[in-house]
């Protein structure tokens, strides 16, 4: 998935703000779960959540007003109620990394209790292959 950087990802310094990669990273997510034929609305209202449970990143260069980025996501590991996904956020023009992360998401039902992974979930995951520009 490319975007630009847009005033409003930056700080005084005029780089991105570091909690900016986060909408980033869930943006990524979404549209990961979109070109697999996925809706997080559609799921959000069939009962099934997914609050990230845990999330490492490193920051590797900044990115800058009016840059052109990608964000590349991969499924790392499926559990029966949680996923791990890794993301980066590349420079488009050059393909420098500038942030690379990993999250772990749980589903969630009423209650925030932890359930299992719906069936159309699960396969959208295991799905093999990248799909660039879309993920």
């Amino acid at each position: 998935m490319e975007f630009r950087i847009y005033y409003e990802d930056t700080d005084a310094g005029g780089v991105v703000y570091h909690a900016r990669y986060l909408a980033f990273f869930e943006r990524g997510r979404c549209e990961f779960l979109r070109s697999r034929g996925l809706s997080v609305r559609d799921l959000a209202e069939a009962g099934h959540v997914f609050p990230v449970v845990r999330l490492e990143i490193d920051y590797k260069a900044p990115a800058v007003l009016d840059d052109l980025v990608r964000v590349e996501t991969e499924v790392l590991e499926v559990g029966r109620s949680s996923f791990t996904m890794g993301q980066q956020v590349v420079r488009a023009l050059d393909g420098r990394l500038l942030a690379a992360g990993k999250v772990t998401l749980v589903c969630v039902g009423p209650g925030m209790k932890a359930k299992r992974l719906p069936e159309e979930v699960l396969r959208a995951l295991q799905e093999q292959g990248s799909r660039e520009g879309a993920d």
